[in-house]
């Protein structure tokens, strides 16, 4: 049993360290959809925020048509009296009553709707503002991003050429070496028809007697003896 448990945490380790990986690749693209998510879920609230207002504006109209039927009832029951009819003064006094209990309804509701809509906008504003920032935010990454991959582009393409022009570098090294060696074999190629064509020369002159005489040593002490008288 503890070998199946550790197998079944290695398989979720497994499985988190993936998920971590897929997160990381796609962390710009993730960011962006939550800021895409977020913009739609203040559009919505945009979409209720106009239905709270509107529920004022309905009950804020229910509040002034209860003003105005509870002035001109005031005005009956005060003809009422003036007629001496206090019965129906009464009566119109209770009507009065009941429009001002609604009045007290539809303020409540005005009230507790203004408090939504003001906070709504709060919120709304506040997520719009945070939007903002998060899009400037993904332009920096984005830009940061782009920037680390031309960089790494440009030195990936440098340690190429490096290894290109080494290699270029080492064939033309061997072009030198063999066009030296080539040039030295057609000097020391002159230079042996020259030493050959010398010897050949020398051997004619020994022949015609003209070159390679040696002089006998009584020859050289006859020379010397003479150079002193």
């Amino acid at each position: 049993m503890s070998v199946l448990n550790k197998i079944w945490t290695a398989l979720r380790g497994g499985v988190r360290e993936m998920g971590d990986a897929i997160v990381d690749s796609n962390g710009i693209r993730i960011f962006e959809q939550e800021i895409i998510d977020a913009k739609n879920s203040i559009q919505q609230a945009k979409t209720n925020l106009t239905e709270v207002m509107a529920r004022k504006m309905q009950a804020e109209r229910k509040v002034s048509k209860l003003v105005e039927d509870i002035r001109t009832h005031e005005g009956y029951a005060s003809k009422a009296l003036d007629q001496s009819d206090e019965a129906l003064a009464l009566e119109v006094a209770g009507k009065i009553a009941t429009f001002e209990g609604e009045k007290r309804e539809q303020d409540a509701i005005v009230a507790r709707l203004t408090g939504q809509v003001e906070q709504l906008k709060a919120h709304i504003k506040k997520a719009e503002k945070l939007i903002a920032d998060h899009e400037r935010e993904l332009s920096i990454v984005r830009t940061t991003e782009s920037v680390q991959k031309a960089t790494e582009q440009v030195v990936e393409n440098v340690a190429a050429n490096n290894s290109t022009l080494n290699t270029a570098r080492e064939s033309l090294e061997r072009i030198k070496a063999r066009q030296e060696l080539k040039q030295d074999q057609l000097e020391a190629g002159e230079l042996l028809d020259k030493e050959f064509a010398g010897n050949d020369l020398d051997s004619k002159l020994e022949e015609a007697g003209i070159k390679g005489e040696t002089a006998s040593a009584a020859d050289i002490l006859a020379r010397i003896k003479a150079g002193k008288q």
